[in-house]
């Protein structure tokens, strides 16, 4: 989803707007944990956490919203949701926005010293995630309470996960492109794609002395078969803000330039993450996912896009079921999951006009 302002856009590979608009002012921070448990049992002598912050936490503590980060995505992953005249207004709000395990700026395979480097890191669920930025945010600044969680694909399933095991923590959560639990289909594409990157000879089963550079290729190409819709293809939408690509440049993009300078061992533990995540797992629930929906206490808006192939609409539908006070409002797009991202002006108006009013109490 490349292109300055919007870095977890580039990364998904996305097609770049013309002239982005400048980027709202944010800081970047560390926050360090010692000997942090996984949920595996696993413990880390030290577990990092790269966040960002956008506005400033007022005396009261409580103007403040979560937007956890998605695949391989840093904090400045939700800035096409921050400024004047959007959904989040950093003059009344103060934003927290977190990276998840594996980035690469947080811990990651690549990161950590031995015992864990690279294969031998743990895998991080999302539960893991969301306690340490529990921890983050009641040790550093004294947050008891959240307006909101904001999250998109991967950041939704923290979105659901903290309405699970936090059910009082945040007034209301929005998931965009995401759901609740990484159903089967989503695990035979996440395994689709780890089976790109360890097909390649020089993985070594994680120990590669140099990047598997054909094995990360493969993994572009199975990535984006399945990112936009098949008429976003048919329709050439990737000529959007770059009348100058053809098929074949925009292929060769997803090839050779799909997420640079990215570590194979670190998209390997992510998409673990991803499917490992199922709320229904929570401690209490016995695995039985629409319990863990029916548990949850606060207004959700559920907007799924309407072509995403990651997390089809279908599956949002059904979780939406059991959840108690949802608002389902699919994105009316062709740009399959990346609509949730804000990857184009209508979609970016439509978010935004949506999560605004859901905030607002409309």
């Amino acid at each position: 989803m490349g292109i300055p302002w919007r870095w977890s856009v580039a990364l998904l590979g996305i097609t770049a707007l013309a002239q982005p608009p400048a980027p709202p002012q944010s800081s970047q921070y560390e926050f360090r944990i010692a000997n942090f448990k996984t949920e595996s049992g696993t413990v880390l002598q030290e577990a990092l956490v790269v966040y960002g912050t956008y506005g400033k936490l007022n005396a009261a503590k409580d103007n403040a919203i979560l937007l956890p980060s998605h695949y391989m995505a840093n904090y400045h992953g939700y800035e096409w949701l921050i400024g004047p005249g959007k959904a989040l207004d950093p003059e009344k709000l103060f934003l927290v926005s977190t990276e998840l395990f594996g980035n690469r700026g947080s811990s990651s395979p690549s990161n950590t010293p031995e015992p864990f480097h690279g294969p031998r890191f743990p895998v991080m669920t999302i539960r893991d995630n969301v306690e340490a930025v529990h921890q983050l945010l009641s040790r550093e600044f004294g947050i008891t309470h959240l307006q909101a969680v904001v999250g998109f694909s991967m950041g939704a399933e923290q979105a659901f996960q903290w309405a699970v095991s936090y059910p009082k923590f945040m007034d209301r959560i929005v998931a965009t492109s995401g759901t609740a639990k990484c159903h089967p289909h989503g695990v035979i594409r996440l395994e689709g794609q780890i089976a790109a990157i360890t097909a390649d000879a020089t993985f070594e089963n994680g120990d590669y002395k140099a990047q598997p550079t054909k094995g990360l290729s493969a993994f572009g190409m199975v990535w984006a078969g399945w990112l936009y819709s098949q008429q976003w293809w048919r329709d050439e939408l990737w000529k959007a803000g770059r009348p100058e690509a053809t098929f074949e440049t925009t292929m060769a993009r997803f090839r050779d330039r799909f997420i640079p300078g990215a570590d194979a061992n670190n998209l390997i533990l992510q998409c673990r993450t991803w499917e490992k995540h199922d709320v229904g797992t929570t401690p209490g629930f016995k695995g039985d996912l629409a319990k863990a929906l029916g548990s949850i206490q606060v207004p959700v808006l559920y907007m799924p896009s309407e072509t995403d192939m990651y997390f089809p609409v279908g599956d949002a539908r059904y979780e939406a079921k059991f959840i108690p006070k949802v608002t389902l409002l699919p994105i009316p797009s062709l740009w399959g999951h990346t609509a949730g991202a804000a990857s184009n002006p209508d979609d970016a108006k439509f978010l935004n006009a949506n999560i605004g009013k859901f905030l607002a109490g409309n």
